[in-house]
């Protein structure tokens, strides 16, 4: 019997579950053994049952490290809601002395601090007056300068873990390259066969990318097809006010700004609020990342391209954790990507390269005619994947168009125009339209000058939207268009371009960016269910957490469906364990049995 085996009673009396997911059951048995591990799996997939599991079964307490007050008290809140004795030892705690105090009186099965705690002298002293099962370190990606969120804070971990180096090490994360994987098996002191690679496959949500045409009125319609709470990513605080208010306004939801220029009391609030919501949207820049852990998050839309492709991923990872299905909508612009390029000169010389890699990663997923999914998960090594069915390509596949010659005039025109026009200049000159300003500078005379015609003509400007995404095209300081480094091979006949057309606007499969079924996914209007969401909210109220907190979505569901009759029948909800059964499980059956 494997030690992961050996916890599945303690599985089903604490979490409600018969069986482990994915390869939960590998990380424990390393666990449980005592050896160190970097488990990447995808958000969703139960990491935190990884480490809760072993602070139950184990002989002291489990030290998390997560990188986020807010996130840690959000994890605190499931783990005392299934009976694990919890504390959290942050700056805002006021009760740190009866933490402390518990925690040497080995009263505590988990223990949740932040790195700059974490990697305090007195901190290490403190552990040493107790004994320690394991450290979990969450969010590891933040150890590496190749991560997306490097944290320089994690990178002074190592001494602490060598302190105590007989306990076992556990570092977590959603999103790590192969590049970044390396390193955090490195500077985490976890030998590579301790690396156990779950896959980054999140099969629930359906990715979707359009162009930015009219952002306002495109997340309109997104929040009125998607009913469940959702993220709305923005580039800057100005647009997450504006954004806010006008969906705020257009749809008569609550929508609330999120960034970090506003006062903190006003974010906290803002975050609380959206936790406990099943209907709240949060329009928000990247201040409004990690720190959450809402699983039934149902949309996460980016108002403008992300940081990088890893970035996308972490991101839109926030959504359907609790495994219902769920929506990742991209609107996305040309001037985008020229931005993201221009600050690549901002970084340090030796990350560049790298950042530019993810870049053209993140380009080529925007750019794509195939499975989105395929490409996104190549990106993390996981090569073949079959079509998944459920992007918006698969769903509607848009037609592709040899755009190679076409894209020769365009960069031709750019360059003969001297590379410091805007493009609706070039296209004008293109297009054979001699304005003005056009016969002033003699862009009339030009070989490019009316070379484009018809159809074609209709194609310039999402063409040099693309050729922006593959670097063959940037902008400069003053907002004209100058070559990119890849234009040299389409000019020179050496690369090809292929351009995804758009299908009509009004095509029902492309709605919204190819919408989730999750409005169909709950029995919305069943009396018994609306019920006990009802009742869901007044046990939330009451306890002081949200919702999801007493029962997810899924438990609601299943009782429902198969409306149990007793406590002993509770048992066999998933999801309800005997802490809940206890707590909730007479009111739960009251309220079925009215229906």
């Amino acid at each position: 019997m494997s030690s992961a085996t050996a916890l599945l009673p303690l599985l089903k009396s604490t979490f409600g579950f018969d069986a482990f997911r994915g390869r939960q059951a590998e990380v424990l048995d390393r666990v449980m053994a005592g050896s160190h591990a970097l488990a990447v799996m995808p958000t969703g997939a139960g990491k935190s049952l990884t480490y809760q599991l072993p602070a139950l079964a184990l002989d002291g307490t489990v030290v998390v490290i997560s990188p986020l007050i807010a996130l840690m008290h959000d994890q605190l809140r499931g783990a005392l809601a299934a009976g694990i004795r919890a504390a959290t030892l942050t700056s805002v705690d006021m009760d740190q002395a009866e933490t402390v105090a518990r925690l040497r009186a080995g009263d505590l099965d988990l223990l949740y601090v932040a790195p700059e705690r974490a990697t305090r002298g007195a901190f290490a002293e403190l552990l040493e007056q107790t004994r320690i099962a394991l450290f979990a370190i969450d969010e590891a990606h933040c150890v590496s300068e190749w991560g997306h969120d490097f944290r320089p804070d994690y990178r002074a971990l190592r001494p602490l873990l060598d302190r105590f180096g007989a306990v076992p090490r556990l570092a977590l994360t959603a999103t790590a390259d192969a590049h970044t994987r390396a390193d955090i098996l490195v500077q985490l002191g976890i030998p590579e066969d301790g690396l156990i690679l779950a896959g980054f496959d999140r099969p629930n949500i359906r990715y979707a990318m359009q162009p930015r045409t009219n952002p306002l009125k495109q997340l309109t319609d997104l929040l009125r097809e998607q009913p469940g709470p959702g993220i709305v990513y923005v580039p800057t605080r100005k647009k997450a006010e504006d954004l806010a208010e006008g969906l705020a306004r257009a749809t008569g939801r609550p929508v609330a700004p999120y960034h970090a220029g506003l006062d903190p009391d006003v974010r906290a609030n803002t975050q609380s609020r959206f936790v406990a919501s099943e209907d709240g949207v949060v329009v928000a820049t990247v201040a409004f990342g990690m720190g959450i852990d809402k699983p039934d998050v149902r949309f996460v839309a980016h108002a403008g391209i992300p940081k990088s492709i890893e970035g996308f991923y972490q991101e839109t990872g926030r959504a359907g954790r609790d495994g219902d299905p769920a929506l990742a909508i991209m609107l996305w612009g040309a001037g985008d990507f020229a931005t993201a390029r221009s600050r690549l000169a901002e970084l340090p010389e030796e990350r560049v390269e790298g950042e530019r890699v993810r870049l053209n990663a993140l380009a080529a997923l925007v750019e794509a005619t195939g499975c989105r999914r395929q490409i996104l998960l190549a990106h993390f090594g996981e090569v073949g994947a079959p079509p998944c069915g459920n992007c918006d390509n698969c769903i509607s596949p848009p037609k592709g168009a040899d755009a190679t010659e076409l894209a020769r005039k365009l960069l031709s025109a750019v360059y003969r125009t001297g590379q410091s026009f805007g493009l609706g200049h070039v296209v004008k000159v293109l297009t054979g339209e001699a304005d003005e300003r056009v016969a002033a500078r003699g862009h009339d005379q030009l070989s490019v000058f009316g070379i484009v015609s018809g159809d074609e003509a209709a194609l310039l400007r999402p063409l040099a939207r693309s050729l922006t995404a593959q670097d063959a095209l940037r902008q400069t300081e003053h907002g004209g268009w100058m070559l990119g480094p890849a234009a040299r091979a389409i000019l020179k006949g050496e690369a090809n371009v292929a351009l995804a057309l758009q299908p009509p606007r009004g095509r029902k499969a492309r709605r919204g960016g190819g919408g989730s079924d999750s409005a169909a996914v709950n029995p919305v209007g069943d009396p018994l269910f609306d019920a006990l969401r009802s009742l869901r909210r007044d046990l939330a109220a009451e306890a002081g957490v949200p919702p999801y907190v007493i029962a997810h979505d899924s438990v609601l569901r299943e009782l429902t469906a198969r409306r149990p009759a007793s406590l002993a029948a509770l048992a066999d909800i998933p999801g309800l364990g005997a802490r809940k059964i206890a707590a909730y499980g007479e009111a739960l059956l009251a309220v079925v049995r009215q229906y």
